[in-house]
């Protein structure tokens, strides 16, 4: 892997919330185009689906492992309106933010557990069903 992406994804991944393309290649020493070729190169799309992918991936960990409020999660993903957030999160994993956390919490019992349900799957009572 590029050693200059391997920079911008440790950047990402420090501060969800300030993560924009153009900010991201200006940090690199990169022109605009020459970013989009490297990260489209060796992740095989663009850097906004990646942040994008990134953040609601993060959003569904806090989600099963913290108590903070929907509101707090999309604010500390970078996403500050939390009706574009919950939206965004019932297209990619078919529940909204408060559902998803009911149905794992009823399989597990407590937010704060290691459980069986997989990574990137939700508890919908006896069932797990893969999260999209």
């Amino acid at each position: 892997m590029d050693y200059r992406l391997e920079r911008m994804l440790a950047m990402i991944e420090m501060d969800l919330s300030d993560c924009g393309p153009q900010q991201l290649a200006r940090k690199a020493g990169l022109s605009i185009s020459r970013f989009y070729a490297i990260f489209r190169m060796n992740l095989g799309m663009s850097p906004a689906a990646y942040i994008r992918s990134l953040r609601y991936s993060t959003a569904r960990d806090l989600l099963l492992t913290t108590d903070y409020s929907v509101k707090e999660i999309a604010a500390r993903i970078g996403i500050h309106d939390v009706s574009h957030f919950v939206r965004d999160f019932e297209k990619r994993y078919q529940l909204s933010p408060r559902r998803f956390r009911q149905q794992y919490w009823a399989y597990s019992g407590s937010p704060h557990c290691d459980n069986n349900v997989p990574t990137g799957c939700v508890s919908l009572g006896s069932q797990v069903k893969k999260a999209r």
